[in-house]
């Protein structure tokens, strides 16, 4: 079997701009402009380089052309791949200059985290992120000999190489996402165990709402330390960000006063919350000002200085407040911290710096240890009032994980609230059908009139019965307004148009034939029927299915070791039926397979679900190489051997995203 190598540019340095997912999709754009215009100058490029996001859009051809001219002797030379990056890189800084401006977007932390051409790391967030990597995985079985890490040190970029680390590190922050039987688990690792580590980890991140657009599993195996430490910061966000809502802290209602606040801030992303939580305990404490960011706000650490003092008036210092120098406090501010049994996550000095990702995580480690709500039962009761539809729920999070897959412009943290605009819908329209939205007559975020998102809305509609979606009785108006079931049944149907058509694009042999859902079950069926199974798919909400024992034979069929059999149960109960179900999702994602669902969505026979599942498998397994691989050595352990691939369901809308 031949290593993965990824794309490979003869300069170190120029290949250290770039991350593979970039790399491909730029070496496509450069081959589809070689095919359709021949050999390419530095001349041709200002037109050429239209199609470029950043570049196409905020820097006109003239300037294009402007620069090049400024940069370069002789636009009459030949351009090559390398010389074509190089072009692209001093391009995208000018485009990024003229910018000049921050993200707008509240979760812009989740997206940007993973961006590349900006390679410095902020050693106090390396320093921050190792404690808590030890903190947290510090007695696991397999790692403790690992652990701790010294943060003085590059050693976490050493110990995340086999994937292991950042497979559990998933676990402590969303439990149960991956099954540690699919994690390769041994001490010495060979490259394609490595990898498939890698590929697990990036699919679960992806899964639990990370944002991993631009990095893929030879990132993390070279270590590339921006990226890195920018999805390590993504998964513990996640995980300190995880009780701020109403379902695991049903107290957070003591926060607003009537039901009509209370869907409002059911609808808000977890740093609002986090910011209404802490101004609710500030107006306590009589603190006049407004805290609305973890940054210039809490530079002068007055506001942490009351937030403790209203939390844990116990350990409070009045020289907290009556001293002078914003470092001198922010230092007694952090003693409290101590006595309360705060960890820290940061440094007086990263108080006074205002480093938002630190400020944020530390907030957010003092609401998890003692947020100062009631829990009166009058207030809590009135939850029970709410409607509470698991089934959408459980929909709304796989339809939101998937747009955030996709690489678009703001990062979705409540659908329903978040798409009523209709922009990232119009956005994922154009990826999943380039060319399909006409953008002449789409309205930009911030939109403050209502008839422009309704003129964005109608035009989501008019494209979704262009792509023959049924849309009976369905209206722009329906989405601004935030109809929930006619929002999901649109989602579903624009994610399955999706699938279908990457479907369609990898069956060269179906000479241009819709894919069909049927197409997709008899093609799943006659691979287990072939491969010596024993069961059967009569339809996508076949009873039987919930077991799990089909999923698990189509997987060891379309890559023979796959699958460990020793680990599978006999699916005979609930219990049973659960572990295959998390096992079955797990070696998915090891495999390559993008999915969203949930163990419930197999052991409840989803349909939905069951679909996205058995065509991520088909999609998989019908863009490896015809040839039989030889195989590497078996892993008793954990059972499996698979071959890889970096391609998954939405690589091929995620890779647009330079477009």
């Amino acid at each position: 079997m031949a290593t993965y190598v990824g794309i490979l540019v003869s300069d170190p340095w120029l290949q250290n701009q770039f991350t593979q997912v970039e790399l491909r999709s730029l070496k496509s754009h450069f081959h589809t402009m070689r095919r359709e215009s021949g050999p390419l100058t530095l001349a041709d490029l200002p037109s050429k380089m239209s199609k470029l996001k950043v570049i196409g859009e905020n820097l006109t051809e003239e300037e294009r052309e402007s620069f090049i001219r400024s940069s370069y002797q002789n636009l009459k030379d030949e351009v090559d791949f390398e010389l074509f990056l190089r072009v692209y890189l001093k391009l995208h800084a000018s485009a990024s200059a003229k910018l000049d401006t921050p993200a707008k977007n509240s979760s812009a932390f989740l997206k940007a985290a993973t961006t590349t051409l900006l390679h410095t790391i902020s050693q106090s967030e390396k320093a921050s992120y190792v404690a808590h990597i030890n903190n947290y995985l510090g007695e696991d079985k397999f790692l403790k000999e690992y652990l701790p890490i010294d943060p003085s040190t590059n050693g976490l970029f050493e110990i995340v190489k086999d994937g292991i680390l950042l497979c559990k590190l998933i676990n402590v922050a969303v439990p149960g996402t991956i099954d540690e039987r699919a994690i390769n688990m041994k001490r010495v690792l060979n490259p394609w165990e490595r990898i498939e580590n890698h590929t697990l980890c990036l699919n679960s991140a992806k899964a639990i709402g990370c944002t991993v657009v631009n990095i893929g599993t030879q990132d993390i195996i070279e270590g590339r330390r921006h990226l890195v430490l920018g999805l390590i910061a993504q998964i513990i966000k996640i995980q300190l960000l995880a009780d701020l809502n109403l379902k695991k802290t049903p107290q957070l209602v003591e926060l607003v006063d009537n039901s009509e606040d209370v869907e409002e801030l059911m609808s808000l992303p977890p740093e609002k919350i986090l910011l209404r939580w802490m101004n609710f305990q500030l107006k306590k404490a009589g603190y006049k000002k407004t805290v609305t960011n973890f940054s210039s706000d809490i530079k002068d650490a007055e506001a942490y200085a009351h937030l403790l003092n209203v939390l844990a008036p116990e350990h409070s210092n009045p020289s907290t407040l009556t001293v002078k120098d914003p470092l001198e406090r922010a230092k007694l501010v952090l003693e409290h911290a101590d006595k309360m049994g705060c960890k820290r996550y940061l440094t007086a000095k990263d108080i006074v710096e205002g480093s938002p990702n630190l400020n944020l995580a530390f907030v957010a480690h003092i609401f998890q240890h003692r947020n100062g709500l009631s829990s009166q039962t009058k207030q809590i009761s009135f939850l029970e009032t709410l409607p509470d539809d698991a089934q959408i729920s459980r929909e709304e999070r796989a339809f939101r994980f998937w747009l955030n897959s996709l690489g678009n412009s703001t990062y979705i943290d409540n659908i329903f609230e978040d798409v009523r605009n209709g922009w990232v819908l119009l956005e994922t329209l154009d990826k999943v059908s380039p060319g399909i939205v006409n953008w002449k007559v789409a309205n930009k975020p911030p939109i403050k009139m209502p008839f422009k998102k309704v003129e964005n809305c109608n035009q989501v509609v008019k494209i979704g019965k262009l792509l023959k979606f049924s849309l009976v009785n369905i209206a722009g108006n329906d989405i601004v307004q935030g109809n929930k079931k006619l929002i999901l049944a649109y989602l579903w149907q624009l994610m399955r148009y999706n699938m279908l058509q990457l479907l369609k694009n990898l069956r060269f042999h179906s000479n241009g034939k819709e894919i069909t859902d049927t197409n997709i079950r008899e093609w799943a069926n006659s691979l287990v029927r072939n491969s010596g199974g024993r069961t059967h798919m009569d339809s996508f909400k076949d009873k039987s299915l919930s077991d799990g024992i089909f999923f698990l034979e189509l997987l060891s069929a379309v890559q023979a070791r796959a699958v460990n059999w020793s680990l599978v149960t006999k699916g005979q109960n609930e219990e049973e039926k659960k572990m295959n179900a998390s096992y079955i999702i797990s070696i998915a994602r090891k495999l390559g397979c993008s999915i969203f669902l949930l163990p419930e969505d197999i052991t409840e026979v989803n349909q939905k679900m069951i679909l996205t599942l058995t065509a991520s498998i088909m999609y998989w397994s019908l863009n490896q190489p015809g040839e039989e691989k030889p195989s590497s050595s078996s892993d008793s352990e954990n059972g499996s051997q698979s071959e890889t691939s970096n391609s998954t369901l939405d690589d091929a809308a995620s890779e647009s995203s330079l477009e």
